[in-house]
């Protein structure tokens, strides 16, 4: 039945607003219909972000961004004002490298973490 339909992922927020500008100074082509956002990313696969007035974080990484050279990635979206995750294992730019891919974490305005992670 759903092997022919073009599925798609959402998420929630509690604010559209800030949410449509934080996606938008990621970089991602960011549309607005009927009180929700959908985030238009690469392989056609839309993501749709609705607005939940009990809304909680995701308590795991609800995107993953593969880069090729994670320093570059970190270091253009810090020039962009994001923030990184800090914590054990994790050095001063926010990555961490031990124990799996390079990945370094940060969050939404809505406190839903995202990550960018190096892909060999």
């Amino acid at each position: 039945m759903f092997e022919h339909t073009k599925a798609f992922s959402g998420f929630s927020v509690d604010d559209i607003p800030s949410a449509k500008q934080f996606y938008g100074q990621l970089g991602i082509r960011v549309s607005e219909a009927n009180g929700m956002l959908r985030l238009h990313i690469a392989g056609d696969r839309d993501i749709l972000v609705y607005p939940k007035a009990d809304h909680r974080p995701a308590t795991y990484t609800i995107l993953n961004f593969p880069v090729g050279d994670i320093d570059s990635a970190v270091a253009e979206l810090d020039s962009r004002g994001i923030s990184f995750e800090t914590g054990e294992g994790i050095d001063d730019d926010g990555i961490m490298r031990q124990g799996g891919p390079l990945i370094a974490w940060f969050k939404d305005p809505a406190g839903n973490v995202l990550s960018v992670l190096q892909m060999d």
